[in-house]
């Protein structure tokens, strides 16, 4: 088995609900534009892998029928706000194997305005073991949107082990809009300042409303092959995937008392020493990470679990700027899900997307100098984690 190259990406500028085209129509354009960048046609394909959450059954055969009908094998992929990941794990699987020499990873979302919320209201509710062990550490506020409340209430968790102030979550937006500012794919580019953020209303806990992501609707794409196969069609792929693992729930998020774990942490950090043992490599190699900023807190809490700094010291990684350009590590130059958008099936893709475009030195105005090796976390709660290490082949 060899290292699996990401020959194309593509990916659409993100919208907010209601100013979006069809999810069939956003999801043709974004496949439409990574084969074109890996400069193969559709009927060369062998797989695909779709992502999608708020979408029926075989969305991703509809989408790619509006490209061409090959009968290749079509494989939808719902993991929460880890789809697009997921559906990329696949795809990587497959070449990886020797199952396939050239696979596409798609994700899309269409979205509706406002919080998160239950489609199958007539059935039990997939979340409730989070729902249980949230109950047993924290009160349940039915006026407001049950997302922030877990994010809300792991930062509480954290303020109070560490005793940072509400600003330090704060200063995580204001660095979104920084980097999203240099975006033209991005939702939200206007600056922000501490000030407004710590302003807005408050969702939960330290959390207000600009420390949450937005409803978003957009698309993305990644065609994957395997070195024989670039060299058989003269694809130039500079870029590899060096190590991938996905992981879920552990037992530690039942058994203990942690909003943290349960938000997380565990899955991270399993799925981050798994990559980094896997490809020999440590945290301080990285240059450039893309990871899951849905609430400032997860930004904040991953910023541990993926190893960028020791447990107890994200806010002197803060506020020493070791999180942007300049610093150990440019977290989020995208903007992240927080400015750029989080359409759920997409996110994923669209993190592969920023991340190729640094490897290959054309990221445009988020470019990260001498980026060489970059990092991938995109979390799912309910669960599943995927944590993606690339590199520029040798």
């Amino acid at each position: 088995m060899s290292n699996v190259r990401v020959a194309g990406v593509g990916m659409i500028p993100f919208t907010k609900p209601g100013q979006s085209e069809d999810w069939d129509v956003m999801a043709e354009k974004a496949i439409r534009l990574a084969l074109a960048d890996a400069g193969i046609t559709y009927d060369q394909v062998q797989q695909a892998y779709a992502g999608y959450v708020y979408a029926d059954s075989t969305a991703g055969q509809s989408a790619l029928y509006r490209i061409g009908s090959t009968g290749i094998p079509v494989v939808n992929v719902n993991n929460n706000c880890s789809t697009g990941s997921s559906a990329l794990f696949l795809a990587r699987q497959m070449v990886e194997a020797g199952a396939a020499d050239c696979v596409l990873a798609f994700g899309f979302e269409q979205m509706v305005p406002g919080a998160l919320g239950s489609v199958f209201n007539d059935r039990k509710r997939t979340m409730g073991h989070h729902g249980a062990k949230f109950l047993e550490m924290r009160e349940y506020d039915p006026a407001k949107p049950p997302t922030p409340q877990f994010y809300g209430g792991a930062a509480v968790e954290y303020q109070q082990r560490y005793g940072i102030g509400d600003e330090v979550f704060a200063m995580i937006a204001v660095k979104a809009r920084r980097h999203a500012a240099n975006n033209p794919l991005a939702v939200f580019r206007d600056p922000l300042t501490l000030e407004e953020v710590l302003a807005a209303p408050k969702l939960s806990g330290p959390v207000t409303r600009f420390q949450a992501c937005p409803p978003t609707c957009g698309a993305a794409a990644a065609v994957l092959v395997s070195p024989r196969f670039a060299a058989r069609h003269g694809i130039k792929a500079p870029v590899e995937i060096l190590a991938q693992s996905l992981t879920t729930d552990f037992q530690s998020t039942w058994d203990g008392r942690s909003m943290i774990s349960l938000i997380g942490y565990d899955m991270t950090k399993a799925a981050a020493d798994r990559v980094y043992e896997a490809a020999g490599v440590s945290p301080d190699d990285v240059d450039v990470v893309e990871l899951h900023d849905c609430f400032t807190p997860n930004e904040l809490v991953v910023y541990e679990a993926l190893g960028l700094t020791p447990d107890g010291t994200a806010e002197r990684y803060i506020r020493d700027g070791q999180n942007t350009y300049g610093g150990s590590h440019v977290v989020n130059p995208s903007g992240g899900l927080l400015s750029k958008g989080h359409p759920i099936g997409a996110t994923g893709l669209a993190q592969c997307y920023e991340l190729t475009r640094q490897l290959r030195g054309s990221a445009g105005g988020t470019q990260v100098d001498g980026a060489r090796l970059a990092l991938q976390h995109n979390m799912g709660m309910g669960g599943a984690c995927v944590v993606t290490l690339y590199g520029r082949a040798q």
